[in-house]
């Protein structure tokens, strides 16, 4: 047994109860294969939540800064993630080669259509980068939206944390053409209307959703 799955077993379910995280639809998690996981962008901890909830190991590239942050640096290193500085455009160059590499030796690849964290910050009105395109069309990996949302958009310790994981989207469904720049654009913002699509019209209130947990035991 990998490091990793004895990792996501002892402190999975913990992380889960820390953010008290509820998920809905991880029927939807492919098996096996290449596999892009979108997701939008609340925190830092959005790593750990996705960590704790997914079945099969999610890689990720994290920003150079959070390796130097000594307990965080070992945690997001045992969840698969490789460091980055996006400042210096040819460790951004390595970073979607390793991914690429990844996602062609059949795992998945955990990225953010945002590009950055917006916390507070309703996702419907932030701005998609083109990335998520590019690795789509390059790698014809299967890319699978999944939303984040709690209440004011805010990831708290202990505060109700959902996390929704919508239907697969196969390479073929983007319609690619040439793969150029507004493609990519294109399939980004496809990616995340997807994402989006899965808030709900009110966010539940957290209280109410206690409670009505506690009557159905």
């Amino acid at each position: 047994m990998s490091f990793y799955s004895v990792a996501r077993k002892c402190l999975g379910g913990f992380f889960r109860a820390f953010y008290r995280v509820k998920v809905t639809g991880l029927e939807n998690e492919p098996t096996e294969g290449p596999v892009v996981v979108c997701a939008n962008h609340l925190s830092d901890h959005d790593v750990i939540i996705l960590g704790a909830c997914m079945k099969r190991q999610v890689r990720y590239f994290a920003k150079a800064e959070l390796f130097k942050v000594p307990v965080l640096k070992q945690l997001v290193k045992a969840l698969g993630a490789f460091p980055v500085d996006r400042k210096v455009a040819t460790n951004a160059a390595a970073s979607i080669k390793n991914t690429l590499q990844i996602l062609e030796n059949g795992e998945m690849v955990g990225l953010y259509p945002q590009g950055t964290r917006y916390p507070g910050v309703d996702p419907r009105t932030t701005e998609v980068k083109g990335g998520i395109g590019l690795i789509a069309y390059r790698s014809k990996a299967t890319v699978l939206p999944v939303c984040i949302y709690t209440k004011s958009w805010k990831i708290k310790l202990f505060r109700r944390t959902y996390v929704t994981v919508g239907k697969p989207i196969p390479f073929e469904e983007f319609g690619f053409v040439n793969g150029r720049g507004a493609e990519y654009q294109k399939a980004s913002e496809y990616v995340f209307q997807k994402i989006t699509d899965m808030i709900p019209e009110s966010i539940p209130d957290p209280r109410k959703d206690q409670a009505a947990e506690a009557n159905a035991d």
